[in-house]
Order: structure tokens, then sequence, then C-alpha cells
């Protein structure tokens, strides 16, 4: 009997390390995650790790489907928006809005003034797909862009690690950009809470790139109402104001002063229905703060704080800037996970990334990308509490 007992004990004891998240091993996993319209199979990928954080990404566009990462008393919940299904994503209503949630964007994240630019002496049309305040632009890659293709997705667990590797060849005049190029872009998930996001594109013809994640985070978990509350630091002392099409100007602008000096932590909503020409041409936040980073060094870009469930947020990045989106347009006509609609400012996304409009702007860093060259870039997003 006394075996049994201290049998009976272990087996407890091992079920309650488990259940809060101990006695796990890093894994990966795959299920399928539905059809698209064209009869492309999609799977869903489970990146778990010993701590009990997950990551669900889907080879169609490479969308971080879900985080699930703990609050302050070990309760875990999912931190993103997103959709149950992959219906969610293709379905007209949400192609109609496309709030790119949890989406790979590319060719070009942000966007690119009348969707014109010019390489040397030779003009490039790509596809008009936005037109804030009546000024039309090319926006997140276009029509198609990488967030609604599928990805050639390989599974490992790199030194232990489990990641995912997805790969997309975009062809020469694809959306009508110049040259073939080659991009891969790699999920880790590690043992410090950790999501890393590796980005790498070659190319056979110069072509700009611009290449981020448009997750929107919500630390109160997905379905739990507004952002406004939650406390923001951006490592930026400048910004790129813009035109009334959401366009750079050129300027490189001070914070000080402004709505827009997050460089000690301010609550979203504190400053956000200010009377301020750059937040009224928003509706709130949607600009990109310059990071000064760029150079291949991971650095912090910004950190985010929910007080009520403890949940920190930490971004790093090797890109030189970060866009910041409060979520101004999301209208409640889109339901997510929790059966519950997305209303206005229910996620905020921090894009890290090069400029917007940086192939008009030769004063910005540029993202030409020339054969024979690789860009590269890392971001990572930690997950704490305090």
């Amino acid at each position: 009997m006394s075996h049994l007992i201290l049998s009976l004990s272990f087996t407890f004891i091992f079920l309650c390390s488990t259940l809060q998240g101990g006695g796990l091993k890093p894994t990966i996993s795959e299920r399928p995650f539905g059809k698209t319209p064209g009869g492309e199979n999609v799977s869903l990928f489970t990146l778990s790790n010993s701590k009990g954080m997950k990551a669900e990404v889907t080879n169609y566009g490479g969308i971080v489907v879900s985080l699930i990462v703990p609050d302050k008393n070990n309760n875990f919940s999912d931190v993103v928006l997103g959709f149950n299904n992959l219906d969610g994503y293709t379905r007209e209503e949400y192609i109609n809005d496309c709030p790119y949630f949890g989406a790979l964007i590319g060719r070009y994240a942000n966007r690119i003034a009348y969707g014109t630019f010019k390489i040397g002496s030779e003009e490039y049309k790509v596809p008009i797909n936005n037109t804030p305040g009546g000024i039309p632009c090319s926006l997140h890659g276009g029509i198609k862009g990488f967030d609604k293709v599928v990805w050639q997705a390989d599974t490992s667990t790199e030194k232990g690690l489990p990641q995912l590797k997805l790969h997309y060849l975009s062809k020469d005049g694809e959306e009508n950009y110049p040259g073939n190029l080659d991009v891969t872009v790699t999920y880790t998930l590690t043992e410090n809470n950790e999501l890393k996001i590796d980005y790498l594109a070659k190319t056979d013809k110069a072509t700009p790139v611009n290449l981020t994640n448009h997750s929107y985070f919500n630390l109160k978990g997905e379905g739990s109402g507004d952002i406004l509350g939650h406390e923001l630091m951006i490592n930026a002392d400048r910004f790129t104001p813009v035109n009334k099409g959401l366009i750079p100007t050129g300027e490189l602008k001070e914070v000080k002063d402004t709505p827009f000096d997050f460089t000690s932590a301010h609550k979203v909503g504190e400053r956000i229905n200010d009377k301020n020409e750059q937040l009224e041409y928003a509706k709130g936040y949607d600009l990109n703060w310059v990071l000064g980073t760029g150079s291949g060094e991971l650095k912090m870009a910004a950190t985010v704080y929910e007080p009520s469930t403890g949940r920190f947020l930490e971004v790093l990045t090797t890109q030189p800037g970060v866009q910041f989106y409060s979520g101004n347009f999301l209208n409640g006509k889109l339901t997510g996970k929790s059966g519950k609609p997305y209303e206005r400012r229910n996620g905020m996304c921090l894009e890290t990334q090069h400029f917007p409009d940086s192939p008009n702007h030769p004063e910005f860093p540029t993202t030409i990308l020339e054969p024979g060259q690789e860009f590269h870039s890392t971001t990572v997003c930690r997950f704490s509490v305090k």
C-alpha cells in the first residue's frame, strides 16, 4: 500500500508540475489548418518550450496565430489577435478590411507613395491598395503580398529549440516588383520565453525589400478589451512625420514635447486624443520611430507593460525603425478566437522595419537589395512578468 501511495504522490507531483509549465520538453508539432480558396493545404505549427509558452504559426502568410504566455500568477493566455482556422484569414470580410493579423509582410512593409519608385533611371509601378487621406499608395506588398501566399515549411529542434523555417520565392514581376527574391523566415522559440524571427533574402535584380511581422498584441489577453492602459516605452528620440496620406515628409522630427515621446513609459491612451495633426491623420498612433539601429546589432526597440496581468514584453531588433500602430481602424466587424469582436484599439502593433516609402527618400536608410547582397534582420519578442 505504501508503494502505491508513493507512486500516486509522484504522479500527482508530475501532473502539477506539467500543468504549471514545469517538466515539459521543447517540441514542435504540425496539424492541418485548412485549405486556401485555391485548394492548397495549409498547416498550423505549434512551438512549445519547457516553461509552457507556446507559439502557433501557419505557413499561410507566415501568420503568428497565437502566443500563449504566463501572467504574474502563472496563468497562461493568448496575447495576439487572430482566428481559430484558415477561413478567418481568407474570407471576404477579412480580405476587404485586411488588418494583417500576425502576418509576414513583404516585399515592402508599410507604404510606397503612389505605388511608384525608381531604381537608377528605371521607374516601377506597383499595385495601389490603400488611399488614406485621398492619397494613393501601395501598402504592405500590394494586392497579394507575402501575407497571402503559402510558404514552404521545414521544422527542426535547432540546439534543442523548436524552429520553423519558412521559404518563399517571389518571382520576378510579382506585384510588379523586379527580380526573383528568395526569402527565408525562421521562427525560433527560446527557453527565455522569446519568439525570435530571423529574416533572410537574396535577389538576382535590384529590388526594394522591407520585411516585418504584423502581430497585434493585447497583454491582457486576446478578446480582453482595449490596449489604452498598456504602458509603452519606445527607445527613440525621433520619428518620421507624415502627410495626410500617412507618407513620410522626409523630416526626422524630435519626439520631445510631443505626444510621440515614449522615451519613458506612458500609457497608450494617455495622449492619444491630444489635438495634434499627426494623431488626427491616423486617428491615433500609426507612425515610424527612428531607432538608430540597422547596423546588424540587436538592440532594444520598445517595451510594453500591462499592469493588471503583470505581463511585460520587450521587442529587440536589428532594424532602424519601428512602426507603432494602436489599432485605430479595427471596427468590430471581425470576430476573433475568443468569439468576441475586435473593436477599435483592441490590439497594438510594433512592426520592426525600415522606414515607410524609403525608395522615394534617398536620405533614409536604403531598402534596395542588390544581386550578390543578402538582406538579414532579426527581431525578438521577449515575454516576462513584473
